[in-house]
């Protein structure tokens, strides 16, 4: 074997390339060929041309308020086309369910009068909010985007570690990911027949477009972001760029009688669907954050009058909370009358005292979760936490054992990854996207596969050392050569009075952030922390 596996060790979580050392398992036989007679030298050139295609491209995270290169390792994921359909039921089947569950709550409430799902548990998540009552899209579509994040654990079986229904991040990263892998592997890429995900942004379009009020033939779709301030600006601008629609602040857009403009160059232009990424805090100040600089005022009433649609809609996030996520498997029971496709992590809810009484007795060998936290924070590794912690931990349970959930830890699978000119054994997870038309939920062949980069680590968020890896799922049967191209120039359209030329394409590395100051860059850094590519992937083993 070549030096790059010299010393490969197997590591403590399932590894995915290896059953036996050095004997790769028949998903990674030829990428495996492939690596094989590189030189360390040669892989560490192309890794290098990766990186700065990255840079050159501005695609990048921000950090501390400081965008930076978001590493992409070299090593690609790979995952077989009968696991992947597995996945992709079992991703459909959540968002089906969670779809059912949204309506229900903001509805009939059945579901509580039934006792499925304690009253107390929807009423009291910070993400319930009463004012998403009455607001029905017309095509029954609530959660237009999903990002489900899954582990493999000790078995390799892939278990799900929580839904985000809000508005999920990191898409954009899968479509750049491919785009440069295709460039320095192109071997692999000769030899294995991958399923494309270049069709992502045409998929979403349609779906918004289907989501149109009624009466709208061919609606004006917009990307609502809170601008350049924001971690996922590249994104949004990405997005925006490839579907051909517009990219806008909450400047940019007046809700007068109910009915959402936007103002351009050529006059107010009637705007039917909103792609929205901005939490619902500050969304619309009428109804929410009083303070709000970066939302719309009006737009839930227009939403509520069936004039624009709001996607993902509003109040999505009680789907989030860590909490409910323990009651899904019996929400996909109670709603399709199926069993999980998909088993949750096994989890501890901490209202029961007898629950309460076993897991304060092994807090050293549990994860703590608060459940309505993001990005990491709150979150207890009981191994690695000391004796004070621990006590103070404990504390906090006892005054509010509804705000935290218990996890047993997992260890999770692992992929080699590039670490120096060695490969080397790293932890990864998981986050497929389903987008949903009404008609069906399409899941994208593929998702962000988060790695982390230190040794030993478990903790794959980009603020801690992590990275990224392209997925690649295998077709099923023999098909042409798949050919991974940037998309065509979306056409043009009336440029944004209050916009900067240029923020329909990708943000640059250091955004020039003109006149915005004070509360406006505030509030763009503050929100959507709860579904950016550095939070609830910011997370230690099964959290």
């Amino acid at each position: 074997m070549a030096d790059l596996f010299e010393d490969y060790r197997l590591g403590p979580g399932w590894d995915e390339m290896f059953g036996e050392p050095g004997m790769p398992r028949e998903t990674y036989e030829a990428l495996h060929a492939t690596l094989q007679p590189l030189s360390s030298v040669e892989l560490g050139i192309r890794a290098e041309v990766l990186a700065r295609a990255f840079l050159d491209q501005g695609i990048t995270f921000a950090l501390k308020g400081i965008e930076r290169p978001f590493p992409l390792d070299i090593v690609p994921r790979i995952i077989a086309a009968d696991q992947w359909r597995v996945v992709e039921a079992g991703v459909a089947q959540r968002v089906r369910t969670l779809e059912a569950f949204l309506a229900d709550i903001y509805g009939a409430g059945q579901v509580l009068a039934d006792g499925v799902v304690p009253r107390r548990i929807v009423v009291t998540s910070a993400h319930f909010h009463r004012e998403a009552a009455g607001v029905n899209p017309h095509n029954g579509v609530r959660i237009h985007v999903a990002g489900v994040d899954l582990i493999r654990d000790e078995q390799g079986t892939f278990r799900v570690l929580e839904d985000n229904v809000r508005v999920p991040s990191g898409v954009s990263y899968v479509m750049e990911n491919r785009r440069a892998m295709a460039h320095v592997l192109p071997e692999v890429f000769a030899a294995t027949r991958i399923l494309p995900v270049e069709s992502y942004p045409g998929q979403l379009l349609r779906a918004l477009r289907a989501a149109a009020p009624v009466g709208v033939s061919d609606p004006t779709v917009v990307v609502l972001t809170p601008g350049v301030h924001n971690s996922a600006y590249f994104e949004h601008a990405l997005l925006a760029r490839e579907m051909g629609v517009e990219l806008v602040e909450g400047r940019d857009l007046v809700c007068v009688g109910n009915e959402v403009a936007m103002r351009t160059t050529a006059g107010e232009q009637r705007v039917d669907v909103i792609y929205r990424r901005i939490d619902d805090e500050f969304l619309d100040p009428v109804h929410f954050r009083a303070d709000s600089v970066i939302g719309v005022a009006g737009l839930l009433n227009a939403a509520r009058a069936g004039r624009v649609t709001i996607a993902n809609a509003v109040g999505n996030g009680v789907a989030d909370d860590k909490l409910l996520y323990t009651y899904v498997p019996e929400l996909i029971r109670y709603y399709l009358d199926e069993e999980p496709i998909l088993p949750n992590v096994e989890t501890y809810r901490l209202e029961d005292p007898d629950v309460l009484a076993h897991v304060l007795e092994r807090l050293d060998q549990l994860v703590l979760k608060p459940v309505d936290g993001s990005g990491g924070a709150g979150i207890v590794i009981g191994s690695q936490a000391g004796d004070e912690e621990l006590a103070q931990l404990a504390e906090r349970i006892r005054h509010d054992p509804r705000g935290w959930i218990a996890q047993r830890e997992v260890a999770l699978s692992m992929v080699p990854t590039l670490v120096g000119n060695r490969l080397r054994a790293r932890h990864v997870d998981l986050r497929p996207f389903a987008v949903n038309d009404g008609e069906r939920v399409s899941v994208l062949p593929g998702g962000l596969t988060r790695v982390a980069l230190p040794e030993g680590a478990l903790v794959v968020n980009s603020s801690q050392g992590g990275g990224s890896k392209d997925t690649w799922i295998l077709a099923d049967a023999p098909a042409a050569a798949i050919t991974v191209t940037d998309p065509p120039a979306p056409p043009e359209a009336p440029r944004l009075v209050n916009l900067p030329p240029g923020t329909s394409a990708p943000a640059p590395r250091s955004p020039d952030p003109g006149p915005d100051s004070g509360p406006v860059a505030v509030q763009q850094q503050q929100q959507q922390q709860s579904s950016r590519i550095d939070g609830p992937l910011d997370r230690g083993p099964s959290c």
